[in-house]
């Protein structure tokens, strides 16, 4: 019997562009969401960068910059070219946004103050400065009086010498007439010490800046939260300590008046309520 011979299938050669094809397809679309993705990203980190920026530089934190950026924020903005904005809108939309303190009194006045007081404490205090027991220089932080080891404590303690009563008798009442906050600061020469009361310079300058603190505050009635006190050793120098004049210098406790305590905030309960007279409030 004559056996029948199969047909032999078509084999279609191009089937792999369908695979092809399917495989193109879904990598485009895995690119679009990521470029879409990034794209998002981008614009909320320029925006987020930008208006942190505006904010600094109204602080006075950056200095202006003139670098032109996109007019509109909902472009893409890369975070490269993201730069603080001049503009004179901005700065007056923010002006109303962040009011400056009640009360707060501007640099100006501040200096004013501050070069009142430099006069009164240079006449007040002139046989001192004149012995070289006290020195005046103006910071950045304000206006410092330096009280010298050799007008103010013995050496190697933190007790106040009572012969030198007088003269910081003088001092805190011109600093008590004016609501300055003021930070002590203690400082040593290079000299390592080491006696019965003080293992090493930085315990004999923290020492000699609390106790004249302690003095402000229970002599003389200075509130507490005016004051600070802080030790530097000998890491802060006015001058070299190579010579023992240099070295004399740098043994003194610096008072630094700062500038006025801002305003106690009024309590809730007794702000003002929008649209109700005061004869009405509790």
């Amino acid at each position: 019997m004559r056996r029948k011979r199969r047909r032999r299938s078509h084999q279609n050669a191009e089937r792999w562009l369908v695979s092809y094809a399917d495989f193109i397809t879904l990598l485009f679309a895995f690119f679009v969401v990521m470029y879409s993705t990034a794209q998002v990203d981008q614009r909320k980190v320029g925006q987020l960068a930008m208006a942190i920026q505006v904010a600094f530089q109204e602080m006075g934190v950056f200095p202006a910059s003139t670098t032109k950026i996109p007019v509109s924020s909902r472009q893409p903005m890369p975070f490269s070219t993201v730069q603080a904005i001049e503009n004179v809108n901005r700065t007056a939309e923010l002006g109303r946004i962040v009011s400056p303190p009640i009360n707060a009194l501007s640099s100006v006045e501040q200096d004013g103050d501050l070069s009142g007081l430099r006069r009164e404490l240079e006449q007040t205090l002139a046989p001192e400065i004149a012995r070289h027991e006290v020195a005046l220089r103006a910071v950045p932080d304000g206006l410092v009086v330096s009280l010298r080891e050799i007008g103010f404590f013995e050496s190697g303690s933190a007790a106040l010498k009572t012969d030198s009563r007088s003269a910081f008798d003088r001092i805190a009442e011109l600093l008590a007439k004016r609501p300055y906050r003021i930070r002590v600061e203690g400082h040593t020469d290079n000299v390592p010490i080491h006696n019965g009361q003080f293992a090493s310079n930085w315990e004999l300058s923290t020492a000699r800046a609390s106790e004249v603190v302690r003095l402000l505050i229970v002599r003389y009635g200075f509130a507490p939260e005016r004051l600070s006190a802080a030790g530097y050793a000998q890491y802060h120098p006015v001058a070299e300590n190579d010579t023992a004049a240099g070295r004399a210098q740098n043994r003194r406790v610096d008072i630094v008046i700062l500038g006025k305590l801002p305003p106690e905030p009024v309590p809730a309960f007794l702000q003002p309520l929008p649209g109700v007279p005061d004869a009405a409030r509790p």
